[in-house]
């Protein structure tokens, strides 16, 4: 039987009304194309549902790869998260982008959705900015889900290159590392993927392909 892969993608498309966010598109569609390549059937869902903001420094003036149509067309009309069954899923998969920073953590469906998966043994994955995701998310022992995780995610470091890190409600590395997880940071912007048992993390946009491929090998 086919693997099946839940992707959780952000609603938010503003941080304020001069800053427009959203999905960052690579750190989707990478993953979505590895997914599909490999046989997977790939549920798209976000908190809300319907169409997903993208990142408007995340599209390229040139034309996207061709291979990421299909992944494009998924983004006009998600489904909701609360409309999914989580024990249907082989494992669950966060892309990244900023807006993710403001509608991820606290959303109760995704925290049952994550500790479903931990406690089960199931595939976690993310990248850049997605393990926002897994902020404040417990345990059924009270435990944090990245606690004594070794995981990486954007830095606090590319955060502040980015000049946003005054208008983020938290700096995620920071707020990871308080939460228990052993926190591995490589230069700002280079390709940097972990893989803790079946719990895979990547640090930016340039390891989407690469977060991808080591979640295909735990899945």
């Amino acid at each position: 039987m086919s693997k099946s892969v839940l992707m959780v993608l952000t609603n938010t498309s503003e941080i304020d009304s001069d800053h427009p966010t959203g999905l960052w598109l690579s750190e989707f569609a990478e993953p979505y194309v590895e997914f599909k390549k490999n046989g997977y059937d790939v549920t798209v869902v976000s908190p809300k549902g319907g169409g997903i903001p993208l990142d408007p420094n995340s599209l390229d003036d040139g034309e996207n790869p061709t291979e990421w149509k299909q992944a494009e067309e998924e983004l006009q009309n998600t489904e909701k998260l609360s409309s999914v069954v989580f024990e249907n899923f082989d494992g669950i998969f966060l892309p990244g982008g900023h807006g993710t920073m403001f509608d991820l953590p606290n959303e109760p469906q995704l925290q049952d959705a994550l500790a479903h998966f931990a406690e089960n043994n199931k595939a976690i994955g993310a990248v850049c900015h997605g393990p926002a995701g897994f902020v404040d998310v417990e345990l059924s022992d009270g435990t944090y889900l990245v606690k004594g995780k070794k995981m990486t995610g954007f830095t606090d470091e590319e955060e502040k290159e980015t000049g946003l890190d005054s208008l983020m409600p938290f700096l995620l590395q920071s707020k990871l590392e308080e939460q228990g997880a052993h926190f591995v940071a490589q230069g700002n912007w280079t390709e940097h993927v972990l893989t803790d048992g079946k719990f895979v993390t990547g640090q930016n946009p340039q390891s989407s392909q690469k977060a991808a491929e080591a979640f295909v090998k735990v899945i």
